[in-house]
């Protein structure tokens, strides 16, 4: 899933090095929504210090966009699976409590300890960031 760039410290030079040496389709949708793609980042002022709430956000979809669905898992994210889910949920027309329905199916077939989000409520809390307007 790649580097993973997110602690309880933030760092402009951490995201300069994430956004130039990333393949993460995911990441890449995280940084776009964040602007954090524009302008050259390496030229921000290194400051470590506690990220405010806008950054804590900010780190957490990275952080979600790199942590795998289950310890093992290779091909999908917390993040990526969500999105998926959220695409599925859209293109098809389905409700809150079908979306659900899929959600409690799914994870009865994931391995113990997956991190897929619970419910729709809790994924759309995770994409709300995003501006997707789910």
């Amino acid at each position: 899933m790649g580097e993973t760039v997110v602690g309880s410290i933030s760092s402009a030079r951490n995201v300069y090095e994430a956004a130039n040496n990333n393949t993460n389709p995911y990441r890449n949708m995280v940084m776009d929504a964040m602007r954090m793609n524009q302008g050259n980042v390496s030229q921000c002022p290194i400051i470590e210090e506690k990220p405010n709430a806008d950054a804590t956000r900010f780190f957490d979809l990275l952080k979600d966009s790199d942590e795998p669905l289950w310890d093992g898992c290779t091909n999908h994210s917390k993040l990526s699976a969500v999105a998926q889910v959220f695409t599925i949920k859209s293109d098809h027309g389905l409700s809150e409590a079908e979306y659900d329905k899929i959600i409690e199916w799914a994870r009865s077939i994931l391995p113990e300890g997956n991190r897929m989000k619970e419910n729709f409520y809790f994924a759309k809390s995770m994409m709300k960031p995003l501006g997707l307007g789910y």
